[in-house]
């Protein structure tokens, strides 16, 4: 947000003054002169830009990593390679890291482009580099001033999500319709399948083994169904050794989280948008106390053992207090839904043995619950919307169900 103006000095004529007043540009020439200088154009583009070179580093070494069909740290050996064995790593690496970052550039850059249409100052994305898993956490964008309508709320909000949507449909459909034949590809990789042929699954995966793999929403679905060869559709399993298809369900898992339909994240802003401060944040808040119960669900039940109540109930008792805590007026009150979430849960289990929700999403919810909020800020113009972005709000909602699934990882 802009830093407030500041006040005029003592010795600074005032309106009661009949001798001057205090002017818009006394006002302005005092903001220049207390405002922090900005930092050199060429510092803050090199900062993208090295965040971005970084980015595409890590997600390619991630892309490395998965192909191989891991989930660790970064594999390091890379660079110890030359030859052809680095240009074979080098080019799954990318396959998976350039489409993955397009898509979230894509992302971001609906954001920024939407935000300077309506003349609201923002940075470029910030991209974020990590050293585990898939290589990044993402990418960001910081508004710099301030929003003051429901519509630009909306508008700064859909229009990542809807672009980077627009650019993960085509990109699966394009991994799914470009699938190498089990023998040209994965049978290169598993040497060991090719004695089963088409049917190796059902040799090398007995029941009950455990591997690696992502959940598959209903657009995932529906376009696998329509556009892929069967005869050469890997396993679950072995969808890590895919780049393009793993970088396509990640979008469409980077999609739905931005639109979930709490706090000021993308889906956010869109409901708010579309409903107004007061009932947006009394449907945020019903939304997010269902959103842990279900991620905590089936952690514990009646018939867990000792050790889990003696070393993991009270753990999971202050979670649920400090992720709740801001919800509520006093510490009483949330004490009180705490314990009612979790007798809830308890319940549950008894009347549906086996029932599990995804304890992943509990790091989720505390961010949610103590960094990004869950309540939405009133803008100072609460005007509804337009018919047309009504209509594209709910369209977004019904996108949102189409990419997210309970159970993004397995």
């Amino acid at each position: 947000m802009p830093s407030p103006l500041p006040l005029p000095d003592a010795e600074a004529p005032t309106a009661a003054d009949d001798s001057a007043s205090y002017t818009l540009a006394d006002a302005h020439e005092a903001f220049v002169r207390y405002e922090q200088p900005e930092p050199p154009r060429w510092r803050v583009y090199g900062l993208h830009l090295l965040l971005f070179l970084v980015t595409l580093v890590t997600t390619t070494l991630a892309g490395i990593m998965l192909t191989r069909g891991g989930l660790d740290f970064l594999p390091l050996d890379v660079f110890g390679l030359r030859g052809e064995a680095l240009r074979t790593e080098l080019s799954r690496g990318l396959w998976f890291s350039v489409p993955f970052l397009g898509v979230l550039t894509v992302h971001e850059f609906g954001h920024y482009f939407t935000a300077r249409y309506n003349r609201v100052r923002t940075t470029l994305p910030y991209f974020i580099p990590f050293v585990l898993g898939i290589g990044t956490f993402g990418a960001v964008i910081r508004i710099k001033d301030r929003i003051f309508s429901r519509r630009e709320y909306f508008d700064i909000g859909l229009a990542g999500p809807l672009a980077g949507f627009v650019v993960a449909v085509p990109l699966l459909m394009y991994g799914f319709t470009h699938l190498p034949p089990l023998a040209d590809y994965l049978f290169q990789i598993h040497p060991e399948y090719q004695q089963f042929g088409a049917d190796y699954a059902r040799h090398v995966y007995p029941p009950g083994a455990q591997g690696i793999t992502f959940g598959k929403p209903l657009i995932y679905q529906w376009l696998e169904t329509w556009l892929a060869d069967p005869a050469r559709l890997p396993h679950p399993y072995e969808l890590l050794h895919y780049p393009v298809l793993l970088a396509g369900v990640l979008s469409l898992f980077f999609t739905a989280l931005n639109l979930l339909p709490i706090g000021q994240l993308d889906g956010g802003h869109i409901l708010y948008g579309l409903l107004g401060y007061r009932r947006f944040n009394r449907l945020s808040t019903v939304l997010f106390i269902g959103f842990i119960f279900y991620a905590g669900l089936g952690i514990f039940s009646l018939h867990s053992d000792r050790d889990t109540w003696l070393y993991g109930g009270v753990p999971y008792a202050l979670y649920l207090f400090v992720v709740f805590r801001k919800l509520l007026p006093t510490p009483a009150r949330t004490v009180l839904l705490a314990a009612a979430v979790w007798f809830g849960q308890l319940a549950l289990t008894v009347a549906l043995p086996g029932v599990l929700g995804n304890p992943g999403w509990l790091v989720f919810g505390l961010l949610l619950g103590r960094l990004t909020g869950v309540h939405h800020p009133p803008a100072p113009d609460e005007s509804p919307l337009s018919p047309g972005r009504k209509v594209l709000g709910w369209l977004m909602l019904a996108i949102f169900a189409l990419c997210f699934t309970p159970a993004p990882f397995h």
